[in-house]
C-alpha cells in the first residue's frame, strides 16, 4: 500500500511540474503591459519568496519540457491551428498530455487486484492515444463546419463587393457578420485580417489560411483569388461562379451520402431487424410445433 501511495504521489508532483510552465505564466494582456512598463533602470525592488517560488517552479517545469522533448514541434502546432488552438498554455497542455497520460494509465493498472500487466499496458495505451484520437476529431468537425459555411460566407462577399467595399473590407465585415452562425469561418477571417494589419501581403495570408484549414474547397477558393488578382478577373464574377460551384459540389455531396445510406442500411436490417422479424413470424408456428409433437407423446 505504501509503495502506490508514494507511486500516486510521484506522479501528482511531476504532473504539477510539467503543467507549471502552462499554469503560473502571465496571460497575454499582463504581459503586453509588462513590455509597456519596462524600465532600462536597475530593478530596486525587493521580491518575495512568493514571486521567488513561482519563477522556480516554472525554471524546472521548462528544465523538464525541454528535457523530455515536450516542446511543440512545427506539425504539432500546425494540426492544433487546424484545430481552432491558438494559445500557448493549450499547447503546452497537450504536449505535456501526452506525456503524462501513459504514467497515469500505468499507475492505474497497478491498483487492479489482478492481471496488472495486461492493464497497466492497456490504459498506458489508451491514454497515450486519447490526446491524439481528440485532436484528430476536432480538425475533422472543424473542417466540415467551414465547408458547410464557405457558401453563405462568399454569398456575403459577393453583397460587400456589389455594395462597393474592398475585398479586404469585405472580409473583414463578413467575419463579423458570422461570428454567431459560422464562428470557425469567422476566426479565420480575423486572423486573415490580422495578419494582413501586421505588413503580411494578402495572397500570403490567404495561403496560410489554407495550409491553417487544409479544405480543398478552401485551398480552391485561394487559388481563385491568386488568379483573379494575377490577371485582373473582375472580383465579383469570380466570386460568383465560385459560391455557384461550391453549392454544386456540396449538393453533389449530399445526393452521395444520401446514395450510400442504401447500403449501410443494409447491416443494421440484417443484424438487427431481420432476426425480430423472423422471430414475430416463426415463433407462433415453432410454439404450435412443440404443442403438437407432445401431443403424440
Amino acid at each position: 500500500m505504501t509503495f502506490y501511495i508514494a507511486l500516486m504521489l510521484t506522479v501528482f508532483l511531476l504532473l504539477a511540474l510539467l503543467l507549471a510552465p502552462a499554469l503560473l505564466q502571465p496571460s497575454p494582456a499582463a504581459k503586453r503591459i509588462m513590455e509597456m512598463v519596462q524600465s532600462t533602470r536597475a530593478d530596486r525592488r525587493k521580491v518575495g519568496s512568493r514571486e521567488r517560488t513561482v519563477e522556480m517552479i516554472l525554471s524546472i517545469g521548462n528544465k523538464l519540457h525541454a528535457r523530455f522533448g515536450l516542446t511543440a514541434d512545427e506539425t504539432v502546432k500546425q494540426r492544433l491551428l487546424s484545430a481552432g488552438i491558438k494559445s500557448q498554455q493549450s499547447m503546452n497542455a497537450y504536449s505535456v498530455s501526452r506525456f503524462v497520460g501513459p504514467l497515469i494509465g500505468v499507475g492505474l493498472g497497478t491498483l487492479m487486484p489482478s492481471n496488472t500487466v495486461f492493464w497497466a499496458l492497456t490504459l498506458g495505451a489508451l491514454l497515450y492515444l486519447a490526446p491524439d484520437t481528440w485532436l484528430r476529431l476536432k480538425i475533422k468537425k472543424r473542417r466540415e463546419r467551414i465547408r458547410k459555411s464557405l457558401p453563405d460566407a462568399l454569398d456575403l462577399l459577393v453583397i460587400c463587393v456589389e455594395a462597393g467595399l474592398g475585398l479586404d473590407q469585405a472580409m473583414l465585415r463578413v467575419g463579423k457578420e458570422m461570428i454567431i452562425s459560422h464562428p470557425d469561418l469567422h476566426q479565420e477571417f480575423t486572423q486573415v485580417n490580422l495578419e494582413q494589419m501586421a505588413g503580411k501581403p494578402r495572397l500570403e495570408a490567404w495561403k496560410s489560411a489554407a495550409e491553417r484549414t487544409q479544405i480543398a474547397e478552401f485551398s480552391l477558393f485561394v487559388t481563385m483569388l491568386t488568379q483573379a488578382d494575377r490577371f485582373g478577373t473582375p472580383i465579383i464574377r469570380a466570386l460568383s461562379r465560385f459560391a455557384d460551384e461550391i453549392r454544386l459540389k456540396r449538393r453533389q455531396r449530399a445526393e452521395e451520402m444520401a446514395a450510400k445510406t442504401k447500403i449501410k442500411i443494409l447491416f443494421p436490417l440484417v443484424l438487427f431487424i431481420f432476426p425480430c422479424i423472423f422471430i414475430v413470424l416463426l415463433a407462433p408456428a415453432i410454439l404450435n410445433i412443440g404443442k403438437s409433437m407432445q401431443a403424440f407423446k
